[in-house]
């Protein structure tokens, strides 16, 4: 295929992050390999990707960088005003890329981050074939857990079903959905969701995040524990509310496991009431909290560990669970959003989640299972190298969206047609 001029949408990327600024700096750099590419992002991400582009230049890879004006750009203190501004953002954003289409004529566009399927994308304006996500966030936690939420966790989950609600009502969302030539969805709540927006091409793919080759062959360097050293369990993000940490701390405790351990790294306004259930519990021995630390010194720790306990109750890509698998981890975690799709019955166990105690109990059973079975840790480690390496490695999600740009540049909607990416 001839190679396209393309536009690509990032208002987070970076190259020395994980979660969305990696995935905005990730596809630009495997799509670059098929095609030349013109990245629009912030400019606070400029340093980052400037100095790797020095230490790696990639010829046909070119990045324009927009931002508020000044007077705005301090307004980023939670998470509502990190929406309410990249949502402003965009206004800026299309005015750029509409002056560097008329100057470049571009084949394509594609919004990359953030992916939020009620966030609108106003590139979507542009007189291009335009594709949509990575996205999700249909995903919603069981209403039966918010009875532990306590009144803040409550009231943001309140809020966020408010945004949902008023994003799906959102003129220029409804106009994004239908303007895209194809939307590619993380899970298959956020899926449903967009056909409701009326998205006549919805296209799956494993998640949001992968990992690429370097990853990959580090993670799988981190040794397997020993079958005589007692077992120990890692949960490893922010401690929120929607994290589950919480359910995880009382499964440890229900286990009852002589001489198992559980790590926690992270940091987050749940902190402190996290410590005082461990109390509560009579755990405060065996549980130990190390805060937030820089991303080499976690993954150092999960060398160290034995399963990933990730009890997130809403999570639509979480970068930690492929981690564990290309480390050759064993994964606990609930069947919900994007876990649901990145684990599997062979790679670790997934736990329904009807309520908080049934919930609870099941976890605990699957620790008891994971602890007294070296032989079945390692054979789930194994297949979930081979998981990752199949599906989520940067390199292959590549392939996808070079055949997506292929078939949507084709303006033939029967080219649309492709596998789910699963």
């Amino acid at each position: 295929m001839k190679p396209l001029k393309v536009l690509l949408c990032a208002y987070a990327c970076r190259p020395d992050k994980g979660s969305e600024p990696s995935v905005g700096w990730n596809v630009a750099r495997e799509m670059v390999k098929y095609h030349e590419v013109w990245v629009l992002t912030r400019t606070n991400n400029s340093t980052a990707i400037e100095a790797e582009l020095q230490q790696h230049p990639l010829s046909k890879l070119h990045f324009v960088y927009c931002d508020l004006p000044k007077w705005v750009q301090w307004w980023e203190r939670d998470s509502w005003e990190v929406h309410i501004r990249y949502y402003l953002w965009q206004i800026e954003a299309h005015a750029t890329a509409l002056n560097l289409h008329r100057e470049i004529g571009f084949d394509l566009v594609h919004h990359v981050t953030y992916g939020r399927y009620c966030s609108p994308s106003f590139l979507a304006f542009l007189p291009l074939p335009f594709i949509w996500g990575p996205v999700g966030g249909g995903e919603s936690a069981p209403y039966p857990f918010w009875q532990d939420f306590g009144f803040r966790g409550r009231m943001y989950e309140r809020l966020r079903d408010l945004s949902r609600w008023v994003g799906e009502r959102d003129p220029l969302v409804q106009i994004t959905a239908k303007q895209c030539a194809a939307a590619i969805a993380t899970t298959s709540e956020t899926s449903t969701r967009l056909k409701t927006l009326g998205v006549k091409q919805i296209q799956m793919i494993v998640g949001q995040t992968g990992i690429n080759q370097e990853e990959l062959e580090r993670l799988k360097m981190l040794e397997i524990r020993s079958s005589e050293q007692p077992i120990r369990f890692l949960s490893l993000g922010r401690l929120l509310h929607w994290k589950g940490f919480h359910l995880g701390i009382r499964a440890f405790a229900e286990a009852q496991l002589n001489e198992a351990e559980y790590w926690i790294v992270g940091e987050g306004s749940q902190r402190q009431i996290l410590q005082k259930l461990v109390q509560d519990l009579n755990i405060s021995h065996c549980v130990r909290f190390f805060g937030e630390l820089p991303r080499e010194q976690a993954l150092s720790i999960l060398g160290n560990c034995d399963v990933l306990v990730h009890p997130s109750l809403h999570d639509f890509s979480p970068t930690v669970c492929l981690e564990a698998m290309a480390a050759g981890r064993p994964i606990i975690c609930f069947d919900l959003g994007g876990p649901s799709v990145q684990i599997t019955d062979e790679t670790g166990v997934k736990i329904a989640a009807h309520t908080p105690k049934q919930a609870v109990q099941d976890m605990a059973i699957a620790m008891q299972l994971l602890a007294h079975n070296w032989e079945m840790r390692v054979s789930m480690g194994q297949a979930g190298q081979r998981r990752v390496s199949e599906f989520y490695q940067w390199e292959t999600k590549g392939q996808f969206l070079a055949q997506l740009y292929e078939q949507v540049t084709k303006k033939d909607p029967s080219c649309l047609q492709l596998l789910s990416h699963d």
